[in-house]
């Protein structure tokens, strides 16, 4: 099923199912997943986000929202969050029928699964987070703002929805934050062994930005500084890549408005401030 609303980036406004609201918003995706593949983005939700998590007395919902043709990424995200509180509530929503009864089988306490999409079916309950990863990439960039719209209107007080991509096995990962008021942040993700530059994520970076990187837009400024701040710091190499990225980072901290420190750095992880690298005005450059 396709969604037919035409939205901008600057008027934001809800996707509505094309046959009645009765049906789940959304189209099926290629469900692509593996093992592991969202590892650095739960890890992220488990550090610096677990403060969404423990507060408040109700137990939160933390919805994987359109999890793939295998039901791994939401168990995970389960099995690592409830280390940081026991009582999480993890909703895996598909909007393939046939993929939520193929995971209905691991249902347990805190971990179930159910059908839907974009509207997120909670029975009124709202999640502290929705995590989104490699749904939006497969619409046009033109549906974005009314997706996180959409989603922004199902968050509970505080919650936080996180619209991110990744490749195949998780060793290059980006995603927005986006809490009510809008989006907060960008995240790099990177596994530093064996990486030849930071900006080889480019070609994963959300839906919102994939076709911004090009001269003119502030994320290309950022991705190029990014680079050239990690070829000016390959003396480090010597120690280690997390050494060389290190330094490459709090050199680049001078000059552009990092919200993280060396604790994320050191896992290959970088986050700017939104303000910073989003997209400038007017339609995208191809």
């Amino acid at each position: 099923m396709a969604v037919h609303d035409s939205v901008s980036l600057q008027i934001p406004v809800r996707l509505r199912a094309v046959s009645g609201r009765a049906r789940p918003v959304g189209s099926i995706t290629r469900g692509t997943t593996n093992p592991n593949r969202l590892r650095r983005c739960d890890r992220w939700l488990a550090g610096p986000q677990a403060w969404r998590l423990r507060g408040g007395t109700a137990a939160p919902i933390v919805v994987d929202l359109g999890y793939g043709a295998s039901p791994i990424t939401a168990v995970e995200l389960h099995e690592r969050l409830r280390r940081v509180r026991p009582d999480v509530e993890v909703v895996g929503i598909e909007i393939d029928p046939e993929r939520v009864a193929a995971a209905k089988p691991l249902e347990r306490p805190g971990l179930t699964f159910r059908r839907g999409g974009f509207e997120v079916p909670l029975d009124g309950a709202r999640p502290m987070v929705i995590r989104a990863f490699n749904v939006l990439r497969q619409y046009d960039e033109s549906y974005v703002a009314g997706a996180w719209a959409q989603l922004q209107s199902r968050l509970a007080p505080g919650g936080l929805l996180v619209d991110g991509t990744c490749d195949e096995v998780g060793r290059r990962a980006t995603w927005v934050a986006v809490d009510s008021s809008g989006p907060i942040s960008l995240t790099i993700s990177l596994r530093l062994r064996g990486m030849d530059r930071p900006s080889d994520v480019a070609e994963r970076l959300p839906k919102v930005l994939i076709h911004r990187n090009v001269p003119g837009e502030p994320v290309h400024a950022y991705l190029a500084d990014l680079d050239e701040t990690w070829a000016r710091q390959a003396p480090h190499a010597s120690w280690g890549a997390r050494q060389r990225f290190l330094a490459t980072a709090a050199e680049l901290a001078e000059r552009w408005p990092l919200t993280d420190g060396p604790a994320r750095w050191r896992l290959g992880e970088i986050t700017v401030a939104w303000d910073a690298v989003a997209p400038a005005t007017g339609p995208p450059r191809h």
